[in-house]
This record gives structure tokens, C-alpha cells and sequence, in this order.
């Protein structure tokens, strides 16, 4: 019996648990990071100059923050200003800060490409400037930014990893691996398990994501 098939039937359920967790992780993180990258859009269009460059600040900030530092900042200083956040919120948390800005600025690129002409002639009809952007103006973003928006789920899935750094209650995949590592010498197969299963999660998002390119596409 191979070391892999070895491994799988030692610690099978164990990798099943971890790899739901990382979908845990995922799912948990991305969607309230869409939805609250949608509101800073939205936000971020209105006529008050003082906001816009604030949302901006925003953006800048957690888009080019690394991951670990906005995790470590959350866990360890935090909780000097008496703000204290359990260990598995702390990685939802900081991936949904990161995925929020990633997703305000590819709606931010979505929404350039949109011609102003069609702007001109909802206000022409006179629609309110909010039932343009929710009638308007984000439903054709949303439809642009498929491509990157799956990009990031899946660099959002392989983040998930960040979970290994603080003791949180659960074992995602790399945190297995790390423990499998430590407790035997089964490193680099469950390496291998890992990343089998890293790479099939990807290769899903990623099948999921050109299906719903192209049915969007053709619905434009």
C-alpha cells in the first residue's frame, strides 16, 4: 500500500472535516465581502467628496495590506482596545476586509465600462440616481467582472491557509498538514493530499465561473 493510500485511510475523515472547513472558511468570507464591496461601490459613486476619499482610503488600505499582517493585527493588538474576536472569526474577518476591496475595485473597473450614455437616458427617464445604479449600473458590472471576481474566490480559497497561523478550534488543510507533519513522517504525503484537493477546489470555481461568463455574455 502506497504512503498516500495509507494516509487516506488513517486520516480520510480527517481531511474530509478540514476540507469543509476551508469551504467554510471560503463561502463565509467571500460573500459578505462581495456584498459589503458592492456598498462601498455604491458608496463610492455619490457626489460627497469627503466619503469618496475615505472608501478610497479603504480600498487602497486592505487591497494591499498582507493578509497575515491584517490577521496578526486583529488577533494581537485588538485586544488592546478592548476588542477581543475568537480566533475563527478573526480569519472570516480579515478575508472578508481583504475581499471586499478586491471586489469594490473590479466593480470600480466594471463600472468604467459602462457607456454614459445609458446613464443619460435612465436620468432622461427620470429614474433617481440610486434606481440607476441598482437597475443600471451594477447588474452590467457584476456581468464584467466574472472573470476576476472567480480569480479572487479561488486566491480567497488558497487564503484560507491563513487559518493555520492562530490556533483556531478546527483543522483546515494546511493546518492538517502542519499537525501531520509534526505528529509523523507523513509531510509530504499529506502535502499531496492537500494540494490535490487545493487544486480540484480551484479547478471547480474555476469550471463554475467560465459556465457563468458565458451564459452572462450571451444574456448582454
Amino acid at each position: 500500500m502506497s504512503e498516500v493510500s495509507r494516509l487516506l485511510v488513517d486520516h480520510g475523515p480527517a481531511f474530509g472535516q478540514a476540507l469543509l472547513l476551508t469551504w467554510k472558511l471560503t463561502v463565509m468570507s467571500f460573500v459578505p465581502g462581495v456584498v459589503l464591496g458592492m456598498a462601498v461601490t455604491v458608496l463610492r459613486l455619490l457626489p460627497l467628496r469627503p466619503l469618496r476619499f475615505v472608501l478610497t482610503g479603504y480600498v487602497e488600505i486592505f487591497r494591499n495590506i498582507p493578509s497575515v499582517a491584517l490577521l496578526i493585527f486583529i488577533v494581537f493588538a485588538l485586544p488592546d482596545l478592548n476588542v477581543v474576536i475568537d480566533y475563527e472569526p478573526s480569519v472570516i474577518l480579515t478575508l472578508m476586509l481583504v475581499c471586499s476591496a478586491f471586489t469594490a475595485d473590479y466593480l470600480r473597473t466594471g463600472i468604467n465600462t459602462i457607456p454614459g450614455g445609458q446613464i443619460e437616458a435612465a436620468l432622461s427617464l427620470g429614474m433617481r440616481p440610486m434606481r440607476i445604479i441598482s437597475s443600471v449600473v451594477l447588474p452590467q458590472a457584476l456581468r464584467t467582472v466574472v472573470q476576476p471576481m472567480t480569480s479572487l474566490l479561488i486566491a480567497l480559497m488558497l487564503s484560507t491557509s491563513l487559518a493555520s497561523q492562530v490556533p483556531a478550534p478546527g483543522r483546515e488543510l494546511t493546518a492538517l498538514v502542519s499537525k501531520l507533519a509534526t505528529d509523523s513522517a507523513a509531510g509530504i504525503p499529506a502535502f499531496a493530499v492537500a494540494a490535490a484537493l487545493y487544486v480540484a477546489t480551484g479547478l471547480l470555481i474555476a469550471w463554475v465561473g467560465a459556465t457563468l461568463e458565458k451564459k452572462l455574455r450571451i444574456l448582454r
